[in-house]
């Protein structure tokens, strides 16, 4: 496939939504996994899933994101445009509108405590959408599922590591999350509520972006993040804000663990060592 970068984006753009040619096209900084984006003047933004793997996302976000929009008060990425595919390039695209403010991963905020709370209070709004969303499954890479979906991973993870990790001890925490399951209606879920993906400014969190791997179904998977980002007196400032029960958050740390697992077995030396440390240390609940 050709390569993704701002001659391609200005070739579609000229072909498909001429309106828009004279516009600057720049690549942002911090590109994500799953698709490559481009500023489109000030106000707009392009987006083109890096492999096939990744398409369906397209369709599901232009469907779902304007009717979750209404319910939450934090900005996400409603689409403005659809693109279609071409001999240039062979997947559907999107256009979106640029959502202003720094990822998590790039600037640290202000006030990291008030970002807990304001993230667990996304959640419950999230959650609060009507549930008439796709559930959780394969378009999901089955976030929204029981953790038990990767249990395979973490087995094969656990062999190769070998030694270098305290296998019994993730042992116990696998066994307590997949211990448990979601009981109530499934809720909507985002899927990869990462740093990449929280947008904050002076006012803490200003928009959440990449509902790729969103649907409905269990919310546990949301939490990771309390263990891949936050200190541990946040980490308690997040479960009250997020309104989960223990249960929940056993599934949560499970699927924190499950992340790490894979991370470290996949590259041993390119993934800090103290998240898997705070998983193993701290179960919040």
């Amino acid at each position: 496939m050709t390569d993704i970068d701002e001659n391609l984006v200005r070739q579609l753009i000229t072909a498909q939504f001429p309106q828009w040619r004279a516009l600057p096209i720049r690549s942002v900084a911090n590109q994500g996994w799953d698709n490559r984006t481009f500023r489109l003047g000030d106000d707009l933004t392009v987006r083109l899933p890096s492999a096939a793997g990744y398409v369906p996302a397209v369709a599901k976000e232009d469907r779902w994101l304007p009717r979750l929009a209404p319910f939450l008060s934090v900005p996400i990425p409603v689409p403005v445009a659809v693109g279609t595919p071409s001999e240039a390039y062979p997947f559907p695209w999107s256009i979106r509108r640029w959502l202003h403010g720094h990822p998590l991963d790039s600037q640290k905020p202000d006030d990291p405590t008030r970002l807990a709370e304001q993230l667990g209070a996304f959640l419950v709004m999230l959650r609060s959408a009507p549930p008439d969303g796709p559930l959780a499954g394969s378009h999901s890479f089955y976030r929204g599922c029981h953790p038990s979906a990767y249990g395979d991973q973490v087995q094969t993870a656990l062999a190769k590591l070998g030694p270098a990790v305290d296998a019994a001890s993730c042992w116990a925490i696998w066994k307590a999350g997949t211990a448990t399951v979601w009981t109530e209606q499934p809720v909507w879920f985002h899927g990869d509520v990462a740093a990449g993906n929280v947008l904050i400014d002076d006012d803490g969190l200003a928009a959440m972006i990449d509902f790729g791997t969103s649907g409905v179904g269990d919310p546990a998977c949301d939490l990771q993040i309390a263990w891949t980002y936050f200190s541990p007196p946040e980490r308690q400032v997040l479960r009250r804000s997020a309104g989960l029960d223990d249960d929940c958050w056993h599934r949560a740390r499970a699927w924190a663990l499950w992340k790490e697992l894979i991370g470290h077995a996949d590259s041993p030396d390119g993934r800090p060592a103290h998240v898997l440390q705070e998983i193993l240390d701290d179960p919040v609940v």
